[in-house]
């Protein structure tokens, strides 16, 4: 189907506190406030308004930043409130005029960006010592009870008007694209017919059945709701200690962007649009931090965390904003010493610091690998991948490996191999690799801390191939020019089946099911035909769906 809905403008991933226009952050001890006042005529692009505290990438961009600030900036926060600034409205989800102007791949990376903010949110409780309460001061509709969700523990005002609801079924003809049937279900452990009256009641549940039905934990009149919140929040706080009294401040990490390439201080995207390409290449400098002292002193300047920084706003930055872009080649460079030392500190410390960024490096690894982009690892003469530049090479589709003495690679497995970085099924990306051969990870981890050349990673079966330099040019070239030919639909498909083999999780289902039925019932005439649901919402016009079931 062709798309011809509005183009997205370009969207920037940096953002501040003091720049934020949909979100106010701010504190009273230990307790941080998140609340939502969405300004309806400044959306991220033109066209819609955003009503109703709905939201848009823009909207989530600041609240993913949020997120990151109170996990750096502020460990000495035990509690954070997520509430509404508006009457009677918490949120009512993505806004749809957005969603029906957008092409069909800006709404599944949209969804995709929500779907690891409220995933982030997660892993601030299980990781961070911070727990997240959703006081929902209003009705929550779709994507706004799915953020309530991702929280700890829900709060709903009884006002006799504010439920909680998914309304995608009976109004849009689409489905909860943040992870919301499978919060209901594995998370919140709802009952099967009572999630499927839920999921098809637009109006929604509100009251003492939303509390009964495990919807939401409690409920609060709206003349006591301003105790009733300060109580939920000060229990949550009290489960937790503070990490910290005093934080690290966040810098911009703001690509220069030329025409044909994106340029930070540790990351260099260059783009040929021709063949459909990324080159994205990551420097490790010469010196490093050998200490908690020392990386604290750096603060955000330190390089391994600028450099996944950096990482991450490119991963983004590819998929938003060069949708074009296919298949991204990976190559890693530096001295192989500066990615040992840092891994071996990262590995080891508890320092609230080091571990945070750990986590963040986790995090980005996922978005690495859960991005609709073909990843080949190019392991070429002046490449270094070892421990977490290796990592990232294990998140590829493929590793490609030059086996030349003239042309020597370095390659190296560290701590952090042996499950410091788990992927989305809980496993490490070795355990996943060697699926087949358990046996095979043992063998290959015997070699932590030393360094190894091109053959032995073929033996080890690190690499996908390992041609020698008579061979090397044009077995390369012929991958990539097979990728490019291929439908990019029936390879995101392909790519997200095998990248999370072995044990499902609440995360690969929530990222399966997006791209598998977000991608096919967002493409549905019953959705955004003519007369489809998604296209007739907002309009006098009645929605007219094909009856046939498939």
């Amino acid at each position: 189907m062709a798309e011809t809905a509005t183009s997205p403008e370009r969207v920037v991933f940096q953002t501040h506190p003091e720049r934020y226009r949909h979100w106010k952050l701010s504190f009273q001890g230990d307790v941080a406030t998140l609340a939502m006042n969405v300004q309806q005529f400044e959306p991220q692009r033109p066209g819609y308004e955003l009503k109703l505290n709905s939201y848009d990438i823009g909207v989530d961009v600041e609240l993913a930043d949020a997120i990151l600030r109170l996990r750096f900036e502020h460990p000495e926060v035990r509690a954070c409130v997520i509430t509404g600034s508006l009457d009677r409205v918490f949120c009512a989800g993505a806004n749809i005029v957005m969603l029906r102007t957008s092409t069909h791949g800006f709404k599944v990376n949209f969804c995709r960006y929500t779907n690891e903010t409220r995933l982030g949110i997660e892993d601030a409780s299980a990781n961070s010592n911070l727990r997240f309460l959703a006081a929902l001061n209003g009705t929550a509709s779709g994507g706004g009870y799915e953020l309530a969700l991702a929280c700890d523990k829900i709060l709903l005002v009884d006002d006799r008007n504010s439920a909680v609801s998914f309304p995608e079924v009976p109004l849009l003809g689409v489905l909860p694209g943040t992870g919301g049937l499978t919060r209901i279900a594995d998370k919140r452990k709802l009952r099967r017919d009572r999630t499927d009256v839920f999921s098809t009641i637009a109006e929604g549940i509100k009251g003492k059945r939303a509390v009964e039905w495990n919807l939401v934990d409690r409920i609060a009149q709206l003349s006591k709701w301003d105790e009733a919140v300060g109580q939920m929040a000060r229990e949550l706080a009290n489960e937790v200690q503070p990490r910290a009294t005093q934080g690290v401040q966040l810098d911009q990490v703001e690509a220069t962007i030329e025409s044909d390439a994106l340029r930070y201080r540790y990351v260099d995207v260059k783009l040929d649009r021709t063949m459909r390409t990324a080159e994205l290449t990551l420097t490790a400098p010469d010196a490093c931090p050998k200490s908690d002292a020392e990386a604290l002193a750096q603060g955000a300047a330190w390089w391994y965390l600028r450099a996944l920084r950096e990482l991450d706003d490119a991963i983004c930055q590819l998929r938003f904003n060069e949708p074009h872009i296919g298949l991204i080649l990976l190559r890693a460079k530096g001295p192989a010493a500066t990615w040992q030392t840092t891994d071996a500190l990262v590995a080891s410390s508890k320092h609230w610091f080091v571990v945070e960024t750990r986590h963040f490096a986790k995090r980005t690894l996922k978005r690495w690998e859960g991005s609709a982009k073909s990843l080949y690892a190019i392991a070429d003469d002046g490449t270094t991948f070892v421990g977490t530049a290796l990592e990232l090479a294990l998140g590829c589709d493929r590793i490609y490996v030059l086996n030349d003495a003239d042309r020597p690679v370095q390659l190296g497995l560290t701590q952090v191999h042996a499950g410091l970085f788990p992927m989305a099924n809980g496993l490490t990306r070795l355990e996943t690799r060697f699926l087949g051969t358990p046996d095979s990870v043992g063998k290959v981890l015997e070699l932590a801390g030393k360094l190894f050349d091109a053959e032995t990673a073929n033996e080890l079966g690190l690499a996908t191939v390992a041609p020698d330099s008579i061979d090397w040019d044009d077995e390369l070239r012929l991958a990539i020019e097979e990728r490019a030919s291929f439908s990019p639909d029936g390879l995101t498909g392909m790519e997200q089946n095998l990248r999370f083999a072995g044990p499902e999780t609440m995360e690969t289902k929530i990222f399966g099911r997006l791209s598998a039925w977000q991608n096919w019932i967002f493409q549905r005439p019953n959705a955004v035909g003519e007369r489809g649901a998604l296209t007739c919402y907002g309009t006098p016009t009645k929605p007219e769906f094909n009856t046939l079931r498939t």
